[in-house]
Formats: structure tokens, sequence, C-alpha cells
């Protein structure tokens, strides 16, 4: 079966800690010990978060040079290759010896006239003052908004259009691979609008650039489980299943769903409201596809259909655990 893993970020970083790389490492290393049977009986594609780590290494580059540009792509590319390192070496030291495992920098395209591009409200980095948040948005051309009682940058969240590596991770995964890839939602890139035809074979050359946003990692990787013809997409996350009336005495986990069924439901857009609606896309994408939210510690449980909340067009309507 070839199943992609959505790891959400509380596989790399845990609520309140120190983020050093000892404690991500060690995050990772429980991360790879459930993945590991999936690993070895399954093909398999490993996606991440990374909101952390590109908060810290903007951080880092502005006290460096406040002077220097170090944009969302780049810091994405970063982010890809440290924690894919990660990754590759702590499941690397699971698996048998001879089971390869590759991570790719991934670029996900989005469209440069996506409503999310001209109303920025993704929150990224640290908080302002007011006062200091008005004078770095005309300092470096942010866009800056309040959250709570504080300012934050903010980003566009554009929707994902396609994954440009997806060939040579098909080509990875055929050849036994394990593939780690789209970190963060992948590489946000866009073409540029203006198009020209230089070459003698009309050859459409385009120019590709990078863009200031912040993809969604749940819908990204929704994208790339249905370009790669995935049966299951695993998105892991801190919790069991998928509640209704969360926090309330009424609390209900969802057992199953179809995909009409689940999206009736109002989610926080900060949170499960993306996942469930990357699940309830992927599992539209055709007959006998599977989308799975659950937490990562009982992915034998999800993979046999036991565990997590299961969305899928063969269920009709929901059921309660």
């Amino acid at each position: 079966m070839r199943i992609v893993v959505a790891l959400g970020g509380n596989a790399l970083q845990k609520r309140g800690e120190p983020m050093t790389v000892d404690n991500q490492r060690a995050n990772v290393r429980v991360a790879c010990e459930a993945l590991t049977p999936v690993a070895i009986a399954h093909e398999l594609v490993i996606s991440h978060g990374n909101g952390p780590q590109v908060g810290l290494l903007s951080l880092q580059a502005s006290a460096y040079d406040e002077e220097s540009s170090y944009p969302f792509d780049v810091l994405g590319a970063q982010t890809e290759g440290m924690i894919g390192y990660l990754i590759e070496q702590e499941l690397g030291n699971m698996v048998p010896f001879d089971k390869p495992i590759a991570t790719i920098l991934t670029m996900t395209e989005v469209d440069p006239d996506d409503p999310a591009m001209k109303d920025p409200t993704k929150f990224v980095g640290p908080i302002y003052t007011e006062e200091v948040a008005r004078r770095l948005a005309a300092d470096k051309g942010w866009t800056v908004k309040q959250d709570g009682d504080s300012w934050r940058r903010v980003v566009p969240s554009p929707l994902p259009k396609r994954i440009f590596e997806i060939r040579p991770i098909q080509q990875l995964l055929e050849a036994g691979t394990i593939v780690i890839c789209t970190g963060g939602g992948g590489i946000p890139t866009m073409y540029l609008p203006e198009e020209k035809l230089d070459f003698a074979d009309d050859r459409n050359t385009r120019t590709l650039v990078g863009v200031e946003a912040v993809i969604d990692k749940d819908r990204s990787s929704a994208v790339l489980a249905k370009e790669l013809g995935a049966d299951l997409l695993v998105i892991a996350t801190d919790t069991d299943a998928v509640y209704v009336d969360w926090g309330t005495p009424a609390q209900r986990a969802i057992a199953s769903a179809s995909p009409d069924a689940i999206k009736a439901f109002a989610f926080p857009a900060g949170s499960m409201g993306p996942k469930v609606e990357a699940a309830a896309d992927f599992a539209r994408s055709r007959p006998g596809t599977t989308a799975v939210i659950g937490a990562l510690a009982e992915i034998t449980g999800i993979i046999a259909g036991t565990r997590g909340t299961r969305i899928s067009t063969d269920v009709d309507g929901v059921t309660y655990r």
C-alpha cells in the first residue's frame, strides 16, 4: 500500500519545549519509531511541518543583519533540508540497512491570482507592540495585523496547485525508497505572468520565482497524495481523532465520515479545519482512497482501520466512537 504521512508540528517540537537540536532530534526519534513498521511493510512518503523552525531562522537572520533579506521560500528550503536530515538519520537507524531513504527539496506551485495573495492572514514570527510592528511594516514592506493584545507579521496562505518534483518522487518510490518531501507545505513558488516563446520549437519558457507565503502543510500533503495515487493519507496530529463539540461535556470523537458529512461541521480555521478539508479533498480523489486524522502513536491501528477518524466516500454520513 502506498501511504503518505503528514507529520504535525508536535512530531518535531513539543509545546513549550525549548527549540534545541537535541529536543527536535529526540522528538523525531519518537516519530520514527512509530513510522518504522510502516516503512518496512509499505511504500512510505513523509511530509512535515516547519513553522517553528522557519520562525527561528527568520529571527536569527534578522539578528545577524537587519538589512539582509531572507524570504520565506529560502527559509522553507533551509528547513526542508534540516528536518529531512534528522528524519533520514533517525529512521535510517531503525529500518533495515539496505532500505534507501531520500529527502527531496520540494517546490509547490501557487496561483498569483489566489485571493489569499491580496489578504494575508497567516501569522508568522514574533510578537511586537503596535508601534514597532508598524515601523517594521513601513521599513520592510510587511503587512502586520493585531494578534490578541500584540501585533505580528502576516503573510498569504494560498492554496497549493501542484508539486513540481512529483516525477522524481514517483521514481524513488518505484525504486523502493522512503521519500521525505513537501516539508512545510513545500517551498512556495509561482510563475510570473509574463510568458515568452523564445525557442525555435516554441517551447513555453516561463519564469519561476519564490513567494513570500506559507502553504498549509496538510493541504499540500493532500495534493501530493493525489498526484502520487496514494491509497492512504494519514494526517498525524496531537489528538487521537476529530471531535465535535471539542472541550465541552458533549464532545464526541468521529470514527468515520463521508467527505460531505464531515465538511458540514464548523472546525476552527487555525487548527482542525484545514486538516478536515485536506482529508476530505483527498478522499474524493478516486474510489477506494481513504484519509485518516489521528495520533501518530496509533498509526498501526490507523492502517488497520480501527483508530483515528476515517474519511472516505465509502462511508455514509457520520459514525461516532
